[in-house]
């Protein structure tokens, strides 16, 4: 080798090309660290311009983010900058940039609150993400509606709710709680107190078909029985009530004449009355 010129200047060229990137590398680092690139401003905006922050504060981001933020224009990491402001209660996501010389900008996206989620306190976005965070500060926008179901379920949930808002408007209705158990059957509690038992989606058009059957027999319902609580709408042509109301004579009394119930042009078998 010690022969070889070639291979010593290969050599040598080497080295030295190594030496140049080793120095070169060095004056980056001390370039980096020089104190004109430490982070002076983080500005945060909203992701939708034409938006405002309601429920994240300066105070809240100093308290959960600011701290965490290491480094400085160069050396900072963007991804944990990030992760830091979405740790932050109410953010559902934050995108972070730099912004030459010594700024971050910081854009976050809130969470809407439609409902609650399970009985730990926690939200239902209005995305159908579930989020931590104050309970009363999302019940001071409006009247929060109850959700629950399996895991990975509130998606499902959150379109099902949509459609049954839909469905109800003609009787003038509103969907006040909607559950979904882990035998994934429907229950859904409307703004009167009444809870409808619609069960579980036998075909893509089984849960319209039974809200249609009983908006068709409802009125009629609702002049006998003024306080209705639940209804089950799981059987085929019928359904079986509870009301608080609704009262059974007494054993060998005979009962006053009244109108039928189920009184109704088609064709559906008698109502079973569960009385509680």
């Amino acid at each position: 080798m010690w022969q070889d010129a070639k291979a010593l200047n290969a050599t040598a060229n080497g080295i030295f090309a190594l030496a140049l990137l080793a120095c070169l590398a060095a004056g980056v680092w001390w370039l980096a660290q020089r104190p004109m690139f430490t982070l002076r401003t983080i500005r945060i905006e909203t992701i939708a311009q034409d938006e405002e922050l309601r429920h994240v504060s300066q105070l809240t981001l100093r308290n959960n983010a600011l701290g965490r933020i290491k480094g400085n224009f160069f050396t900072t990491n963007l991804d944990t900058v990030r992760q830091a402001f979405e740790s932050v209660p109410w953010v559902r996501r934050a995108t972070v940039r730099r912004e030459w010389p010594d700024q971050l900008i910081v854009a976050l996206e809130e969470h809407e609150a439609l409902g609650t989620w399970g009985a730990d306190g926690r939200l239902l976005s209005t995305k159908g993400d579930v989020f931590t965070a104050n309970l009363a500060e999302a019940e001071e926008d409006h009247a929060l509606p109850e959700f629950d179901g399996p895991e990975g379920s509130e998606k499902e949930v959150l379109s099902r709710f949509d459609e049954l808002r839909q469905w109800f408007a003609p009787l003038k209705l509103v969907p006040q709680a909607l559950s979904l158990s882990g035998r994934y059957a429907w229950t859904v509690k409307l703004d009167n107190g009444m809870s409808v038992a619609l069960g579980r989606e036998q075909t893509a058009t089984t849960l319209k078909e039974r809200v249609d059957r009983l908006l068709g027999i409802y009125p009629q319902l609702v002049t006998h029985l003024q306080n209705i609580e639940t209804i089950d709408m799981r059987y085929q042509n019928g359904l079986a009530l509870s009301a608080a109301d609704l009262k059974i004579p007494a054993e060998g009394a005979r009962p006053k004449a009244r109108p039928a119930v189920l009184k109704k042009s088609t064709n559906l078998k008698p109502i079973s009355k569960h009385i509680q």
